[in-house]
């Protein structure tokens, strides 16, 4: 009766339009702005480990890792790594990317709030995440309104996390813009085929936050429903 009866899903639609135009947007950005090499043809790993170097993190490991746009920042271990399409490539796109992750290592390296918030929310996003449904399901089936709420508080987290992710990750671009012009990694031709890539990888955390937020309300709104249904 959960699934099959239920007349909220319609708000997920717009979350879903979203995620697959950004989907789509971000792999054709990317794929029609590596094909443009830069003119200084450094590579997206000699890049990254200059800028870091730059700013000190010495201690910053960059490494390859396996995977199409997989690229990202481990605060944990103090590792950058990138895709074979970023480590190698010198193209526009690559250096945009390993500039982002780079901007992560940075904003770790001077205690930037925003990561460290949605550092310390991981685990608690991975119990949220994994118990929100389970735990509203039972409690609308076993007429415990108390479980159904823990379930919406639980999937709350998983909301804080995406709306704590977008300053991170535009903040990492911005980053990135200002290390990859002011270092001259790239000219002011060629930043725009960078901005390109970065801002249709931004627009993936944007419709990851909006599809939290639509999921919440409709989780909100099937406990009403469900709960008016039993009276």
């Amino acid at each position: 009766m959960f699934f099959w009866g239920d007349p909220t899903f319609v708000l997920l639609i717009p979350a879903i339009l979203l995620s697959l135009y950004a989907q789509f947007k971000v792999q054709a950005t990317f794929e029609q702005y590596s094909r443009i090499p830069s003119r200084r043809g450094l590579t997206g790993a000699q890049v990254a480990r200059e800028i870091l170097d730059r700013a000190g993190l010495h201690d910053v490991r960059v490494e390859m890792i396996q995977g199409f746009l997989s690229d990202h920042y481990d605060p944990r271990s103090k590792v950058l790594r990138l895709s074979p399409a970023v480590y190698q490539s010198s193209s526009l796109a690559s250096l945009g990317v390993a500039a982002h992750e780079a901007g992560h290592a940075l904003q770790h390296g001077t205690g930037y709030i925003p990561l460290h918030i949605r550092s310390s929310l991981v685990p608690l996003v991975s119990f949220g995440s994994n118990l929100a449904i389970p735990l509203l399901i039972l409690g609308l089936i076993m007429g415990i309104p108390s479980l159904a709420r823990l379930g919406i508080y639980a999937f709350l987290l998983v909301v804080i996390f995406s709306l704590v992710t977008l300053p991170v990750e535009f903040n990492a671009s911005r980053r990135a813009v200002a290390l990859l012009e002011g270092g001259g990694y790239l000219t002011v031709q060629e930043l725009r085929g960078a901005k390109e890539v970065l801002n249709a990888a931004a627009l993936t955390y944007v419709a990851a936050a909006l599809a939290a937020i639509l999921n919440l309300l409709r989780l909100i709104m099937l406990m009403g429903f469900f709960g008016r249904r039993e009276e």
